[in-house]
């Protein structure tokens, strides 16, 4: 039995504002071979304070309903998927309206205590489409659940510091789940879980990692592999996806 692993380029921040950019990160994931890359829709100021060190390169990084139907046209020419982490109502209302397939909630998302976290979860609920969910700020899972009980979910195994450091992941809580958001440097994290699935038989999976362009400065470049790294990863995970179990 050939695994399916489905490789999220997270992008995040690492368009850092320019269109430009983002396309340049969307082609080069897709030439690499991810399966899809992912953005956040968010407004700076439901979840930052202006005095935030960064406040300049989070507004800056604000992705506006034109640029997100900009950068999803240019995904779908590029044949590869394209989704969000999405935080205020109308970004689910809008997204919908593009026939994007799945939604990504955010750790943060699940704690339900940002402006208008709650009624985003419902929204997309009411999608009935797939669902990837990290929790790796905690959240109540029981009530996460009872919310998308329609849905397909993906609960990735996440630690939400950035970046994480290998020692800290516990790998027999990893292994139980079926998607793995990770924070850690390099590429090797997201290759021993795959192993670890493989090992017990896991007929699909799915990998987020955070993907930036050489060089970039934007907020979460630090916690970031680039576009050279993403190849490894993926060349990586494509050869265990066809290991005998």
């Amino acid at each position: 039995m050939i695994m399916k692993v489905i490789i999220v380029a997270e992008i995040a921040s690492n368009w850092e504002g320019s269109v430009t950019k983002a396309k340049k990160l969307i082609k080069e994931c897709k030439k690499v071979g991810a399966n899809a890359v992912k953005f956040q829709v968010w407004r700076a100021a439901d979840l930052y304070n202006k005095k935030h060190p960064n406040w300049k390169e989070i507004k800056k990084s604000e992705l506006t309903f034109e640029k997100i139907k900009l950068l999803k046209d240019f995904a779908d020419r590029n044949n590869i998927d394209f989704f969000c982490s999405l935080f205020y109502p109308e970004a689910v209302e809008f997204l919908n309206s593009l026939n994007v397939k799945m939604y990504k909630v955010a750790s943060r998302t699940c704690l339900l205590k940002d402006p208008y976290s709650f009624d985003t979860l419902q929204k997309v609920a009411r999608t009935k489409k797939p669902i990837i969910i990290s929790m790796g700020m905690g959240g109540n899972k029981n009530k996460i659940k009872k919310i998308f009980s329609q849905n397909k979910i993906t609960f990735c195994y996440c630690i939400s510091e950035y970046p994480t450091a290998l020692n800290k992941i516990k790998w027999y809580e990893a292994k139980k789940y079926d998607g793995f958001s990770d924070h850690t440097l390099g590429i090797i994290a997201p290759i021993i879980f795959t192993m670890l699935k493989k090992r017990n038989n896991a007929k699909n999976i799915i990998i987020e990692k955070h993907v930036k362009l050489k060089n970039s400065k934007g907020p979460d470049a630090s916690s970031s592999i680039d576009t050279d790294e993403l190849k490894q990863l993926v060349y990586h995970i494509r050869n265990i996806e066809k290991m005998k179990s």
